[in-house]
């Protein structure tokens, strides 16, 4: 059995810095400070109780405010050298003769992954000492490490005592160890001290020509072995760690859950485990039973993506073992009907395992409240936070066999209720009369079976692509954009349809082609569909957009005496303004909408059903209703471009952005801005330009609207011009 280990950080240093005065190691570095990082860095490498700290008198109250739990503390009372300060921790290190690991106290960008690779290679290589170190191309002041042919290291020279050659050697010492605690602690005592000092390194040096086995552990990112001397550095540092917070990476690799603007989504087998479900699931029945509301029950439902039926049936269990009611949906399902029985039936939760749009090697979970809307970002980070630290022994489940048995698991179909509830909403009765055409191409995902259904009991003569059970989506992303709507195009341009549209995976959100297989964006099919709700249908009230969504929607607001209300990204949010204002419609560019009366959430049955209903009702094709809109908002030229985004660009951009006055782009004046959710500049007649970083790739998108194309490229030229600048 590995002993446990344990860490000593020296943390008595004299430097300060002259910005704020006090030591180094308790200035305010981001969210907590130098020594917080350091401290955060070890969890999971050892308890709290076997890291010992050594203090400067003066600091002693402080760091202990700083830590929050209580480590071991001893005392440096005179600087006398780092060895000095390890000698302090002799008592506290009595008895115990395993690994130490040393660390500095002003060390706080070694990541976490670098100290469990340097315990692991110490305890694999059976060594008596480990050094860290690192080659960099800078000439910095550290010790230079010196090895013989075979690679073996001979020494570590001081930059100060370096000659030349050594001088031009790269590889540093970046000063952490390990070694056995009798080890260091013996070999300090005999280690006659330089002018009153006692160092560290000495002994270090002296161990390495004692003949003891010796090896290293080499680190590659260069930001780790940068030091804190000055308040530049501690601003270079404060840098480095936000750019790591957005460096792409995965989640799973900590197994941890994370939600994005649409739910949790991770990789299946590594992030999107059974566990993970099963842990997350648990939060949200701690959730229901803190809040007394067990009796209201949950819904669980799945789409057509590996493990999404195993996943749904493991949260049945978990609900069960917490005595919580819970229907399982008797079959894959699309995402609106499972919003729309929560809603129908006020349930505590509802759950939907998806990953919508992403490719096939995602699956993912959607959780909403009782009336259907998504949760929100305090309410989705708390529940983060409490799955994540959880385990397998906090999980309470009922196997799904006897769970049924005793009935507080049961299986219902709510396709009947669904499709009952969608075509209340429609004119079937003016569909049935225009006899329309259509080809629908779900995408293998699971909105065939509603959607064909309330068609045909319209009457539409119905052809379906891609409808099959494919959890690989034809190897790509179920996503109704124009590059996978090539088949449907291809098709329309050979045969005679009235329309054709795609819905993505989980049926949530759609695009639409005209009668010539012409791709119709779906900003136009928000502004079609504003114009007949309100002008053909009678209804009033106003639109819901994000603001990544056309302005035309603001324009034809104005023309019919409404408002246009604008949200960030995410259609929970546009779901809240809904409601706030009672408006008509909310959609979002990226192809969900739904209107008032319906749920809270985006609906590509819906959608579908109401855009053929507009065409059946009105007579007109799509590109004659759009003439017809146009004559009454004129017109914007939107694009949109995906731009290569780094962490360091997540940074530095967002900055430069808000230091730099920008009063005009490509030569407009700017009469606004916005950084509520990435940064949108806000021009004269409507037109926008927009920068904002993609929460789920790497990537930055920029988005631009204007009353000409060539206006349009303009500005998303200038928006090139500056992401490229200084980056």
């Amino acid at each position: 059995m590995r002993s446990p280990l344990k860490v000593l950080i020296l943390a008595a240093g004299q430097k300060s810095l002259a910005s704020g005065g006090g030591a180094l190691e308790l200035q305010a570095l981001g969210d907590s400070s130098v020594l917080g990082h350091v401290v955060r860095n070890l969890r999971g490498l050892a308890k709290p109780r076997d890291i010992i700290v050594v203090a400067a008198p003066g600091s002693l109250k402080e760091m202990q405010r700083e830590i929050g739990w209580e480590p071991t503390y001893v005392i440096q009372d005179e600087p006398l050298g780092t060895g000095h300060a390890v000698l302090q921790a002799a008592g506290a290190l009595a008895g115990y003769e395993a690994d130490l690991l040393i660390l500095y106290g002003d060390t706080p960008l070694l990541r976490p992954a670098t100290l469990k690779g340097l315990l692991n290679r110490h305890r694999l290589k059976g060594a008596n000492l480990t050094l860290l170190t690192a080659h960099v191309p800078q000439d910095l002041p550290y010790g230079r490490i010196v090895r013989d042919a075979a690679g073996r290291i001979l020494d570590i020279v001081e930059q100060s005592e370096a000659t030349v050659e050594v001088r031009a050697i790269r590889e540093l010492n970046v000063g952490a160890y390990v070694v056995r605690a009798p080890t260091i602690i013996d070999a300090l005592r005999r280690q006659e001290r330089e002018k009153g000092e006692l160092r560290l390194t000495g002994s270090v040096k002296q161990l390495l020509h004692s003949g003891l086995k010796v090896d290293s552990y080499q680190l590659y990112d260069p930001d780790e072995v940068r030091g804190i001397n000055s308040a530049e550095d501690l601003e270079q540092a404060a840098f480095i760690l936000q750019k790591r917070l957005f460096r792409p990476r995965r989640n799973e690799e900590e197994n941890e859950v994370a939600f994005g603007t649409g739910g949790w989504r991770a990789i299946i087998g590594e992030g999107f485990t059974l566990h993970n479900v099963r842990r997350l699931c648990q939060t949200l029945a701690n959730e229901i039973t803190r809040s007394g509301e067990e009796k209201k029950g949950v819904i669980v439902g799945y789409d057509r993506r590996f493990l999404s039926r195993q996943a749904a049936e493991a949260a049945c269990e978990v609900f069960a073992g917490n005595n919580v009611p819970t229907i399982l949906c008797a079959e894959d399902a699309p995402t609106p009907l499972i919003n729309y029985a929560t809603a129908m039936l006020g349930s505590a939760f509802g759950l939907a395992f998806t990953a919508s749009h992403n490719p096939p090697e995602w699956n993912g979970l959607k959780v909403f409240h009782g009336d259907g809307s998504l949760l929100l970002d305090n309410e989705t980070k708390a529940i983060a936070a409490e799955t994540n630290a959880l385990t397998t022994d906090d999980v309470i489940k009922l196997e799904l066999d006897l769970a049924m048995e005793a009935g507080i698991v049961t299986v219902k179909d709510f396709t009947n209720d669904y499709v009952d509830a969608v075509e209340a909403l429609v004119d079937m009765e003016a569909i049935r009369k225009a006899g329309l055409k259509l080809i629908v191409d779900p995408m293998y995902g699971v909105g065939q079976l509603t959607l064909e259904t309330v068609l045909m009991e319209a009457r539409c003569r119905v052809h379906f692509i891609h409808n099959r059970h494919n959890p690989l989506f034809g190897g790509r992303s179920p996503a109704p954009d124009l590059d996978a709507m090539r088949d449907l195009i291809n098709i329309m341009q050979q045969s005679r349809y009235d329309l054709g549209l795609a819905m993505d995976g989980d049926a949530d959100r759609i695009a639409l082609l005209d009668e010539t297989g012409r791709y119709i964006s779906f900003n136009d099919v928000l502004v079609l569909l504003y114009w007949y709700l309100h002008e053909v249908r009678g209804q009033k009230g106003g639109v819901v957009r994000n603001l990544s969504t056309t302005h035309v929607l603001d324009r034809l607001a104005r023309a019919l005496g409404e408002e246009c209300i604008e949200t960030p990204v995410g259609f929970k949010h546009i779901a809240a303004a809904m409601v706030a204002h009672n408006a008509l419609l909310g959609g979002e560019s990226s192809g969900g909408l739904t209107i008032r009366g319906h749920i809270l959430g985006k609906d590509g049955i819906f959608a579908s059903a109401i855009v053929v209903e507009m065409v059946a009702r009105t007579g007109l094709r799509i590109g004659q209703l759009q003439e017809k809109v146009w004559a009454i908002t004129g017109r914007l030229y939107g694009i949109e471009e995906n731009f290569p985004a780094t962490p360091e660009m997540k940074i530095a951009i967002p900055k430069r952005l808000k230091q730099e006055p920008l009063t005009a782009i490509a030569g407009h004046a700017v009469r606004d801005i916005s950084h509520a959710d990435g940064t949108k500049l806000y021009l004269d007649n409507d037109n926008w330009a927009q920068l904002r970083f993609s929460g789920t790739e790497p990537v930055l998108r920029l988005a631009a609207e204007a009353d000409t194309p060539e206006k349009a490229d303009a500005l998303i030229g200038w928006l090139k011009q500056f992401v490229s600048a200084k980056n």
